[in-house]
């Protein structure tokens, strides 16, 4: 995993742990064994902001309060998250359903490319169909084997090959300042009705904002199924790009993560530091 994302994710852990007194800047960077001068720099060219702004962005009341004010997902999408320096924007995010027959053939015919790529979050593992991305997780070295077979659960009969293509390579792009990308992201996913219909909700969670499980379910048209949309949502194969890490629980608390909590607060902190620049 990145040596950088390492000491952001320890920094991040031990703010969140010691929000209630405030630490230092002194403080937080004694804790990684660094200046703090250094991990003033190293901090704030990861993540856009000082550690002292990301400790407002991040605080449990902040978090309440844009839940308070949010409005429905789909009144929103086209007024947040989309100004000039915003690196990711979810209107440019092309989602794809496999249709019946796909999905009952799991995946004959398809050959999905896989490999391992960089991120400011940790190593990525990476699929992708002709059609788009597939599967996108974040892994630790010794997972590779977990993921693979992921997919191939997911896609029993498709032809799997550890190479690179143009289509995985665009992934480290689109975490950089300096993107050339003349088409939208195209995502191709299996699931079912519900789940689709759960992911697409998801996408339309502007960058930098915050939703809450039951104002999922109301998109979705199941406000009584807050549970069953965690469940969903817990089974997002596309990372980051279908934003999961975007929904909190009612109360404000960042929640559950399948890929970890700490880089849930990362992942948030990093839009928000963008979107506010």
């Amino acid at each position: 995993m990145n040596s950088d994302y390492q000491r952001i994710a320890e920094a991040i852990e031990f703010i969140n742990a010691n929000a209630d007194q405030q630490p230092s800047l002194e403080t937080i960077a004694a804790q990684l064994n660094l200046s703090p001068f250094h991990f003033q720099r190293l901090f704030s060219r990861w993540v856009g902001v000082t550690p002292k702004k990301y400790l407002q962005i991040l605080t449990v009341e902040r978090a309440k309060q844009l839940l308070a004010e949010a409005r429905p997902l789909l009144a929103v999408a086209d007024e947040i998250g989309l100004s000039g320096t915003s690196r990711l924007h979810d209107h440019f995010v092309q989602l794809e359903a496999v249709t019946p027959g796909e999905f009952k053939s799991g995946g004959a015919g398809l050959t999905i490319d896989c490999g391992v790529y960089n991120s400011p979050f940790g190593d990525i593992f990476v699929a992708a169909t002709t059609r788009g991305i597939c599967k996108l997780s974040f892994i630790d070295l010794d997972e590779i084997e977990v993921h693979i077979a992921d997919l191939e659960r997911r896609w029993p009969k498709a032809i799997l090959r550890n190479q690179d293509s143009d289509r995985l390579k665009v992934i480290e792009s689109l975490f950089t300042d300096k993107q050339n990308i003349d088409r939208p992201l195209s995502l191709h996913v299996s699931g079912t009705n519900f789940q689709i219909s759960v992911w697409r909700a998801l996408l339309q969670i502007p960058a930098g904002t915050l939703t809450s499980y039951s104002q999922i379910a109301d998109a979705v048209g199941r406000p009584k199924a807050a549970r069953a949309v965690g469940t969903a949502i817990g089974s997002n194969p596309i990372a980051f790009f279908i934003p999961c890490h975007r929904v909190l629980q009612q109360s404000g608390n960042i929640g559950g993560y399948h890929w970890g909590e700490t880089r849930k607060h990362a992942m948030y902190a990093w839009e928000s530091a963008r979107c506010l620049s």
